[in-house]
């Protein structure tokens, strides 16, 4: 009877994790093209262009990264992270994107004060999250997906830790080079 009541907590446990993104994945798969986007947001290199759609980005490897909140430690490490390493990127023919709830206020203010320098993108309502496996409302999850100039989806990665991740994707990047 013991037995059976700790195999049906385990059972229990495994079909109502408290952080659905474990244990469903409804992100797009490798070899899968890229879901279009269409949002407003950020770059302080471009302060003219206010919308960004995935096809700005046609012709360039894109590295599209979800991630919860400005501001927030992991978040700032991870786009603090991505920012150190932007030039490496840029070599490699490819762009950064960051993709959030935050509203473009809050993203204008992080890319000032973080010295951010690629383009932050607004999701408030996770519909392009969504798209990409990485809504859980009201935030997005921490994923990140590798697109080819293509528009495919050559590597990606769910639930990530923000710490080396910058490096890891770059280093992803140079194999698919």
């Amino acid at each position: 009877m013991k037995n059976l009541f700790g195999n049906l907590v385990i059972l229990f446990l495994f079909f109502i994790n408290s952080h659905p993104s474990l244990a469903f994945d409804f992100a797009p798969e490798i070899g899968d093209l890229a879901p279009n986007f269409r949002l407003e947001g950020i770059n302080n290199s471009f302060k003219s262009q206010k919308v960004w759609e995935l096809n700005d980005f046609k012709g360039k490897w894109l590295v599209l990264y979800f991630y919860p909140k400005d501001f927030t430690a992991g978040c700032t490490l991870e786009a603090k992270s991505f920012s150190e390493l932007k030039s490496y990127f840029s070599k490699l023919n490819a762009e950064i994107v960051g993709i959030s709830a935050d509203n473009q206020d809050s993203h204008k203010s992080f890319c000032s004060e973080k010295s951010i320098k690629y383009t932050l993108l607004s999701d408030p309502n996770g519909k392009i999250s969504e798209k990409y496996g990485s809504w859980i409302p009201p935030l997005s999850d921490r994923n990140t997906f590798l697109i080819s100039p293509e528009s495919v989806i050559t590597y990606r990665w769910i639930s990530v830790l923000p710490i080396n991740h910058a490096k890891e994707v770059l280093n992803v990047l140079k194999k698919k080079i």
